[in-house]
């Protein structure tokens, strides 16, 4: 079953196509607009503004904290028991640029 979705979409493997097709454009556009240029590196803020930017197309939930645990195929995304916690570290991570976050992984 899948995410419930703006495109209408009941088949996981049909929203999963749409999704890499829709969301890689979006994310071509995030670059040659230059929208990342307009946001902090390393914040919370900014990676909701990402993701409502890839998936606003797609999905309601997009750019909004999540009030519920979900799973796509047999990916668990981060328990919301610890995801508030998770995601305020964010704001706290030393990293202020691209470079320097991919310098940490």
């Amino acid at each position: 079953m899948a995410f419930k979705n703006k495109l209408g979409i009941i088949n996981s493997p049909e929203l999963a196509n749409a999704e890499e097709r829709i969301s890689k454009k979006k994310a071509v556009e995030l670059f040659e607009n230059g929208v990342l240029d307009t946001l902090k590196f390393g914040t919370f803020a900014s990676l909701k503004a990402i993701h409502k930017y890839l998936f606003d197309e797609i999905y309601d939930f997009a750019g909004e904290l999540r009030t519920v645990n979900i799973a796509k195929g047999n990916f668990r995304f981060a328990p919301l028991i610890y995801l508030e916690a998770a995601l305020a570290n964010i704001d706290k991570m030393p990293q202020s640029t691209f470079d320097e976050i991919v310098e940490s992984m």
